[in-house]
């Protein structure tokens, strides 16, 4: 497989001869202001350009959205995105908002399900901790997402882990899927108010304990005003944690192998 880290969370993924483009958020560099009730929102958004062209960003046979928040599925994406392009969504409620939007190629993703000879498996996620979710308002803002396990015969298993936060459920997943290849969104993303709302440093070293022998990608990192781990400072945890051997973390543009 291959993994280019694009920007943010938005990502190639050239596995078992599919390219999967996931979560695009394609708008230039400080185009939307930042976002509401989150750190740093003085920011404009996206904080850092696009590392390629929409037109190579494009040039994939399916778009996969782990869900729809502006950071994953922009507006502008939703301008450039051809309407008749797949989409493989989390669920119904996430294709209806993208048919409403014009999109009329959309599927959602069962479990277990198979595209093109890939097994696809959506995984839980938990985008904030609990107290963030006893506020009506947040549980309905921030709203469900998908973590993907990708698994073919000819691959080593891929872990799409998602926007969440670190869980039970995720260390059960991770112990039960065994995956070869881990994504972390690591940013460290902050709410006012709630903290945290996807993975930080640490994560990476847990991710590490329950998975020795898994490589681990991080993703998710300095682009948006609310992510507060720099790549610089996630480089400096995993050294000194001496789990350097295992852990990439690409610059916009890279390109792994595995």
């Amino acid at each position: 497989m291959k993994i280019t880290q694009i920007r943010n969370a938005t990502l190639h993924i050239d596995y078992a001869g599919v390219r999967f483009l996931i979560d695009p958020m394609l708008a230039d560099q400080g185009a939307y202001p930042g976002l509401a009730s989150t750190v740093n929102s003085h920011v404009r958004n996206p904080t850092v350009p696009l590392p390629m062209s929409i037109a190579e960003i494009l040039d994939v046979d399916v778009i996969l959205l782990t869900h729809l928040h502006p950071d994953h599925w922009d507006v502008k994406a939703q301008e450039v995105v051809p309407k008749d392009t797949l989409l493989l969504v989390q669920n119904e409620d996430d294709r209806q908002k993208l048919a409403e939007q014009g999109f009329h190629n959309t599927q959602v993703i069962e479990d277990g399900s198979a595209f093109r000879g890939i097994t696809l498996t959506r995984t839980e996620c938990q985008h904030g901790y609990d107290m963030l979710f006893e506020n009506p308002a947040m549980a309905t803002r921030m709203g469900e997402v998908t973590g993907i396990i990708f698994t073919h015969p000819e691959e080593q298993s891929l872990y799409l882990v998602g926007d969440s936060v670190w869980t039970p459920a995720i260390e059960k997943t991770m112990k039960a899927a065994q995956p070869d290849v881990v994504i972390l969104n690591v940013g460290w993303a902050h709410i006012l108010d709630y903290g945290p709302i996807i993975m930080g440093k640490e994560d990476v070293l847990k991710t590490h304990l329950v998975l020795p022998h898994a490589k681990i990608v991080a993703s998710h990192l300095e682009a948006v005003n609310h992510l507060l781990l720099s790549r610089a400072e996630l480089q400096e945890y995993v050294e000194l944690n001496q789990i350097e051997f295992c852990v990439a973390i690409p610059a916009d543009g890279d390109t792994l192998t595995y």
